[in-house]
């Protein structure tokens, strides 16, 4: 738990100058509707609400993870993308780094249609995860970064609050098979690595009912 906490801040305080970046990119929010609009729409819906759970919600997400999220999914400098999706890579194939930076300002400023929670049996563990963590497994509280509404922080940590189950819980579970590896010190692989397959349901549960 004090090495997770400890790890947050170092991050948060290297993030200053990313953010810094991010503003002076050129943001054209007309041209990233059109793309929204003309290759988004399918997967993610125009305003980014998805219409299935097996897409993220990106209508409210944090305008610097989205595009750190675009960014990773393409390959770049001869070295290939740091998220491996073959459906996302030739989406970004064609985009320019203020594209991304475009479409990420777009979505963020959205506003989301939240997903619901539905298992009621789940609800409770989910809260408890979510708010105290698992001692006895050395499971942090997934409020730490997240927020306790499930909020994020705008650079560093998404907003899980109204996504998808689904799509949260499949998250989680590539995290802890360390199929996806994009998450800063492997962070995200060490505690999902620590949770079985009912937490992981639950907490993803309990993240879909938070407003």
């Amino acid at each position: 738990m004090i090495r997770i906490t400890a790890l947050a801040v170092i991050l948060a305080a290297s993030f200053p100058a990313f953010a810094s970046e991010q503003a002076k990119a050129k943001v054209d929010l007309v041209k990233a509707k059109e793309i929204a609009e003309g290759v988004c729409v399918a997967c993610h819906g125009a305003d980014g609400n998805s219409p299935t759970a097996a897409n993220p919600i990106l209508a409210g997400q944090g305008q610097e993870y989205l595009y750190k999220q675009l960014a990773n999914f393409k390959a770049a400098d001869g070295k290939p993308a740091v998220r491996n999706n073959p459906v996302m890579a030739g989406m970004v194939a064609a985009l320019s780094d203020d594209d991304m930076r475009s479409l990420a300002a777009y979505f963020s400023q959205q506003k989301i249609k939240p997903a619901v929670a539905k298992d009621e049996k789940l609800l409770a563990e989910g809260q408890a995860l979510w708010r105290k963590g698992d001692f006895s497994k050395q499971i942090p509280a997934c409020a730490g970064c997240h927020g306790p509404a499930g909020a994020g922080l705008p650079v560093q940590y998404p907003r899980l609050a109204g996504q998808y189950s689904d799509y949260t819980a499949t998250q989680l579970k590539t995290f802890r098979s360390h199929e996806r590896a994009n998450d800063a010190e492997q962070m995200m692989r060490v505690i999902a690595g620590k949770l079985s397959d009912r937490q992981i349901s639950a907490v993803a549960e309990y993240a879909a009912g938070l407003r």
